[in-house]
């Protein structure tokens, strides 16, 4: 049943008491036209309750159940009144014809008469008691006395004299007319058994014929029902199969008739059809999708071709740019304290050139370490007053050059992380923002709690970044405000680094920036306590002389070979150069001399490389210390020399660095 009530919110859309089928969503294709607007809701809800197969049966039993009733009682009443009145008329019947042929026999006082009138009517069947009485005291009976009265209806009669007797010398005084004055009285007494039987059988009759009524009303109508509901039953399981995605579920509703269309059968056909239109256009849709990830497959395959080309390119170009450069700045080096007064500028300037280049091939070399996954962080719990002291000596007296107030809020709390990548990514970042703050403008880094761990920013309030740059400005090389490539002011590559270090680190950072309002840069590191913090290490002894240090330099260039003897033995070591892997072997394998270093170039002449140089080293001269000096910065080289656990210095090497590690050397000997 349906009923129709009011509802005072507006139906949602795709909903209707239509029961219009509803697709699984469908992914977006360009030539498919725009869905439809949804139809103006009603202010009226149709509200539909049960189902429709129960609707039909009430609808079809019901108003059989109610004609079959009232006609049945109809004609089981009519049939009772019959019943009755017939079985009234017979008996009375019986009882006027007695009357009627005892009167004279009555009269006249004729008891044996009386008594076979009496016996005739009961031989009749009809009745199964007489009796015939006056006032003089006749009294005659036929037929047994039945002791229960309730089984019997009496019938009463009168007896008068017939018409043939009103002239009879018989007829008593004062009667004037036949019939007028009762000279007696007939009862008869009817069994009411059969006509009991009778009546039930009737009334048995009638039910029985409601039953058949109400069954064939029921059955019928079970049919219709079956015949509506189960079309429709299919057409909701295939719209159900439609909406969860099976396009190729159909109704198989057809018509049977020669006659018109039944609606049952065009909703199925249009249910159908929309299937078929929807099957093709996921058809269409997962061609397209299958063409759109070949082309982005190819396209990653050749982007992931391009990056390999690029690290092959890089690590190629920088061992090629690296041998120069070591040899440039070991010459410059060893050049510089024996410079003229006129010469010495030019030769500060070639020191920063090739200073500049250093750096440049360093950012290089750390973008393809940490593209080549070579570096592993060392998790530890780092108090940030500490790391923000070491920044703040490090970045102090830029900061007054600049004329920029630097600011440091630790808040006294500390994070878990590696302190080295963490210093280089705040590090770079204060580099950055000092970089672009205005002159007497503010640079400030800050650490605070946040629901996630401890949340560090360095803000400024320089010219900020354009919404437009903010997506690009970790990508390598990629530079706001610096068109013309000044490599005073960087290269582009300090952001990079740091996203990437970031990520290593299990962290991301944000920028949130706009013009003439400043740059904010920050990330989240997981809190630890200060508490648990480990106090830093004393800082190491002083430096001391490298007189009598004796160094095996192992490398195929003529040119750096010479370089590093003369540096060296300007510190004052003890220096022998070979040029092939083997001859250096030969020499550690006498024992004599015991070295103190070892320098070997990985790429060498001949078989092997500087890999096989330093096991030999570490196996002939255990007390040496083995370093591999190379420009190679490929992810396979760097994994290689990881896995091998070999100290490396990448080329080309700053004259004070390779002073600073040879003069820890010395100390470790020493003490």
């Amino acid at each position: 049943m349906t009923t129709a009530a009011p509802s005072h919110s507006p139906a949602p859309a795709g909903a209707s008491g239509t029961g219009a089928p509803v697709s699984s969503p469908m992914p977006l294709q360009p030539s498919m036209p725009p869905p439809p607007p949804p139809p103006t809701p009603s202010t009226h809800t149709l509200v539909v309750r049960g189902n429709l197969q129960r609707d039909l049966f009430r609808l079809g039993v019901v108003p059989c159940a109610a004609v079959a009733l009232a006609l049945t009682g109809w004609f089981t009443h009519n049939r009772l009144q019959t019943l009755e009145a017939a079985f009234d008329a017979e008996g009375q019947a019986v009882a006027r014809q007695v009357a009627a042929m005892s009167d004279l026999s009555l009269y006249a006082g004729d008891l044996p008469a009386l008594q076979n009138v009496a016996n005739a009517a009961l031989r009749g069947g009809q009745v199964t008691r007489v009796e015939i009485s006056n006032s003089a005291g006749v009294y005659v009976t036929a037929g047994p006395k039945t002791t229960s009265l309730a089984q019997l209806r009496m019938f009463t009669s009168p007896v008068t004299l017939r018409e043939a007797s009103r002239a009879s010398a018989f007829a008593p005084a004062g009667s004037t007319a036949a019939g007028e004055t009762p000279i007696g009285l007939v009862q008869t007494f009817r069994d009411t058994t059969a006509y009991t039987r009778e009546r039930s059988r009737s009334l048995f009759a009638g039910v029985g014929i409601a039953l058949v009524a109400l069954m064939a009303a029921w059955a019928s109508v079970r049919h219709m029902a079956r015949t509506v509901a189960r079309p429709l039953r299919r057409v909701s399981r295939t719209v159900a199969a439609l909406e969860a995605g099976h396009f190729e579920m159909r109704c198989d509703v057809v018509e049977g008739g020669t006659r018109g269309s039944h609606e049952l059968a065009v909703l199925a056909h249009d249910i159908d059809r929309l299937a078929e239109r929807l099957q093709s256009n996921r058809q269409i849709s997962e061609e397209r999708v299958r063409e759109a990830t070949a082309v982005a497959l190819q396209r990653m395959a050749e982007a992931e071709q391009a990056a390999l080309s690029r690290a092959r390119f890089l690590a190629a170009a920088s061992h090629d740019l690296r041998q120069p450069l070591h040899a440039m700045g070991l010459f410059i080096d060893g050049l510089l304290p024996g410079a003229s007064p006129a010469q010495r500028p030019a030769v500060l300037r070639l020191q920063e050139s090739t200073e500049f280049m250093g750096v440049l091939l360093d950012d290089l070399l750390e973008i393809s370490r940490l593209d080549a996954q070579v570096l592993t962080p060392s998790i530890a719990k780092v108090s940030l007053a500490t790391l923000f002291d070491q920044l703040d000596a490090q970045h102090a007296a830029t900061a007054v050059e600049a004329r920029v107030r630097l600011r440091w809020s630790d808040r006294g709390l500390a994070v878990r992380t590696d302190a080295a990548m963490l210093q280089r990514i705040v590090g770079n970042l204060v580099a950055n923002a000092l970089r672009h703050a205005p002159e007497g403008g503010t640079v400030l880094v800050a650490a605070r709690r946040s629901p996630s761990g401890v949340r560090i920013e360095v803000r400024d309030n320089g010219v900020g970044i354009a919404p437009i740059h903010q997506g690009r400005i970790f990508e390598e090389f990629y530079q706001v405000a610096n068109t013309e490539r000044d490599r005073r002011r960087g290269f582009g590559l300090g952001l990079a680094i740091c996203a990437r270090i970031a990520t290593l680190l299990g962290t991301r950072i944000t920028v949130r920036s706009a013009l003439q309002a400043g740059s904010t840069f920050a990330f989240t590191l997981p809190a630890a306590r200060l508490a648990d913090v480990v106090p830093p290490e004393p800082p190491p002894l002083a430096p001391t002389p490298l007189a009598g240090l004796r160094c095996l330099v192992v490398d195929d260039d003529p040119a750096i070979l010479d370089g590093s003897r003369t540096l060296l033995a300007q510190w004052g070591c003890e220096v022998e150069c070979v040029s092939t892997g083997a001859e250096a072997i030969a020499r550690m394998g006498t024992g004599d001399p015991h070295y103190d270093a070892v320098l070997c170039d990985l790429q060498l002449a001949g078989e092997g490389d500087g890999v096989d140089v330093i096991d030999a080293a570490k196996r002939l001269q255990p007390d040496a210390m083995a370093v591999l000096v190379s420009g190679a910065t490929g992810p396979e080289v760097l994994q290689r020399l990881r896995h091998g656990g070999v100290m490396l210095l990448t080329k080309p090497v700053a004259p004070a660095k390779l002073r600073a590690l040879l003069t820890t050397r010395r100390q470790l000997h020493v003490s």
